[in-house]
């Protein structure tokens, strides 16, 4: 087993993913290195003596040269010791566990309904190309796909605060409150971030059916045995597709987890977004590393596991042949 094909090459993208995370957050670190000025003259205030400043710089471990700094970070890291914030001294792993599990519910349930909703239009709009339905199903998809997601999340405050008072502007219902609850103060977020997803996956996952079933060899021989036109598009076509629209999938994940950055913000969601944000507006670099190296870590942890469902898929990928 530990000598498989599969197991690999499910190893050597684990350690590319990896170093890629990790190099995103020396990137990053860099970057705040050079943006954030002193953190502890800003913490001080300007009424403070040097002595005073210098004693709070080394407090906060900012006396020390970047490199040192940035791989003692990483040196904690691997211990599990994700470090304190430098603006209110709680410890970063608690932050986590209170606004981690946000943004992974918003995440997750924004993939959940866009898929949900985006699979069975596109593959009714494939099943007659060009009709009303696909045409209105192209038009709309087009207009959303036009409208950035904070936009469209203050036309859903609008419709839905606002003007029909179903749903609350801001604002976050956690698990423990009831299931209902969580639902709704969610409901407007999810949409903001699933929205975009189902116009973009709908348009491509309908264009790969159509060419599937106006251009594959095995769709004629399927239509020449007999087979109806559902079972054609069903069995054969929409397989096919599945390859590249799981590429879509994987690739997107960057895009929605970034995406929560700017969605939390508006809703006032205490996710993990708003927390990277509300760090890098004040220079606090260990909250900030902390939160790239998990996003980083889920888009990156997200295009192995579509690396690996190739492998398993289709096992030529296992062995490296085209």
């Amino acid at each position: 087993m530990a000598g498989s094909p599969l197991v690999r090459l499910a190893v050597r993208r684990l350690l590319v993913s990896v170093l890629i995370v990790f190099a995103i957050t020396a990137i990053v670190f860099a970057l705040l290195e050079a943006t954030s000025g002193d953190i502890a003259r800003k913490q001080a205030g300007m009424s403070a003596s040097e002595e005073q400043v210098a004693a709070l710089r080394h407090q906060m471990g900012l006396d020390t040269p970047p490199v040192v700094r940035y791989f003692s970070w990483l040196g904690a890291v691997f211990r599990g010791d994700f470090g304190h914030s430098l603006i209110s001294g709680q410890p970063i792993s608690t932050l986590l566990a209170e606004r981690l599990p946000v943004t992974i519910e918003l995440v997750v349930l924004a993939f959940v309904v866009s898929l949900a909703v985006a699979v069975p239009i596109a593959v009714l709009a494939a099943h007659k190309p060009g009709g009303i339905f696909d045409r209105i199903v192209m038009v709309i998809s087009m207009t959303l796909l036009a409208l950035p997601n904070y936009v469209l999340a203050l036309l859903l405050v609008i419709v839905f605060s606002v003007m029909l008072r179903m749903l609350p502007a801001i604002g976050y219902a956690p698990l423990d409150q009831g299931v209902i609850p969580n639902l709704i103060s969610v409901t407007m977020p999810v949409l903001a971030l699933s929205i975009p997803l189902f116009a973009f996956y709908t348009r491509f996952l309908r264009g790969d059916l159509v060419e599937v079933m106006n251009s594959e060899d095995y769709v004629e021989t399927a239509r020449s045995k007999g087979a109806g036109p559902w079972r054609v598009l069903w069995q054969h076509a929409f397989r096919n597709s599945s390859f590249g629209m799981l590429t879509i999938v994987g690739l997107n994940v960057g895009g929605l987890v970034g995406g929560t950055v700017i969605i939390e913000q508006i809703f006032a969601m205490p996710g993990l977004g708003v927390t990277l944000l509300q760090g890098a507006l004040a220079g606090d670099s260990p909250v900030v590393l902390v939160c790239v190296i998990i996003f980083a870590a889920i888009a990156v942890g997200a295009n192995l596991v579509v690396d690996l469902m190739y492998a398993v898929l289709d096992p030529r990928i296992r062995y490296g042949s085209h």
